[in-house]
């Protein structure tokens, strides 16, 4: 009996495991939308704590008692949309067909990028003739940070895809919302689902126990004990990509997939405790509490995105009484 040979077949996990390019993500999929509207949003880590909710799943053990759930609080202030970007299929991928800026660009841009001189008009009309080209139709996003509680001054920016079939009703949609705010209770309500991304907690160098959980050698055996047996076989005569090393953990994109929203507000003193929270400070914006943990640390920058894995997800709308 020959066995079978799969060289592609299984996970590679987090491979290659090394630093992200910029402190916070690009995120690239996104779920399918019938009407134009915008996909995804921002927020800033602020801390995690715990709720007292009313089970309403019927089929829980607990249902309709108060349960304790482990939350984060992300402070959302709007983010402002300063243009949009149109995208082509091309035989080599998606190619930008043009974009467009707003005349009203937020000053603290000017601490990112460079804006050379903005003519929307003209851009406006580069597009139009060729709408029915367009694949991707994005938002370029800026965020607001001196609205926060933190004190930071300089935004990010990013793209957020705007959901829809029909590219004349999405470009339609982003001349609409050009130069706007958008809030996070206009994407978002309170019992969906949500994907997170974000730059996780940077680590440094760490070794191999640490970094892959391996185990630590029989000191009666080895001279060293923190390290692998061996580097590998002796054919084929190099040292594969999967064998355990030594090198960075952390500081990594990573993306967790349906959290669920507990609560979008519009006062953060409702929430603040007195003394504010520990290495955060005052929200002083909007914010949403997430149930469950949330990847990097705080004051970091997290990508929300609507669920792209619907199956076993269902909307229920939580019974919140208190956040402690």
């Amino acid at each position: 009996m020959v066995k079978d040979y799969h060289p592609g077949r299984g996970s590679h996990a987090f491979w290659p495991k090394k630093r992200a390019k910029r402190i916070y993500p690009v995120v690239s999929a996104y779920p399918e939308s019938e009407k134009a509207k915008i996909m995804g949003f921002a927020g800033y880590k602020t801390a995690m704590t715990h709720a007292i909710l009313v089970d309403n799943r019927k089929t829980s053990l607990t249902s309709g008692q108060e349960i304790s759930v482990p939350v984060t609080i992300l402070e959302c202030p709007p983010i402002k949309i300063v243009g949009f970007r149109a995208y082509k299929n091309t035989t080599a991928g998606l190619k930008i067909l043009g974009e467009v800026w707003s005349k009203d660009l937020p000053k603290d841009l000017e601490r990112k990028v460079k804006i050379k001189t903005v003519k929307t008009e003209e851009q406006m009309k580069k597009i139009e003739p060729e709408i029915n080209k367009i694949e991707k139709l994005r938002a370029i996003a800026v965020t607001q940070p001196r609205l926060s509680g933190f004190g930071k001054k300089t935004p990010e920016i990013f793209e957020i895809e705007i959901g829809g079939k029909d590219p004349k009703e999405k470009f339609d949609f982003a001349k609409n919302i050009l130069g706007k705010e958008i809030k996070a209770a206009e994407i978002f309500k309170e019992g969906e689902f949500v994907d997170v991304s974000s730059v996780s907690k940077g680590k440094g160098t760490a070794g191999v126990v640490q970094r892959f959980g391996i185990r630590i050698q029989d000191r009666h055996a080895r001279k060293k004990l923190r390290h692998i047996g061996t580097l590998g076989p002796q054919t084929p005569r190099k040292v594969r990509h999967t064998v355990p090393q030594a090198g960075q953990l952390g500081f990594q994109t990573r993306t967790e997939l349906n959290k669920r929203v507990i609560k979008i507000g519009d006062d953060g003193k409702k929430i603040t405790p007195s003394s504010g929270f520990h290495k955060y400070g005052v929200i002083k914006s909007d914010y949403i509490v997430l149930e469950g943990s949330v990847p990097g640390p705080k004051k970091r920058l997290i990508r929300l995105r609507p669920t792209i894995r619907t199956g076993k997800v269902k909307f229920l709308v939580p019974e919140l009484k208190e956040i402690v």
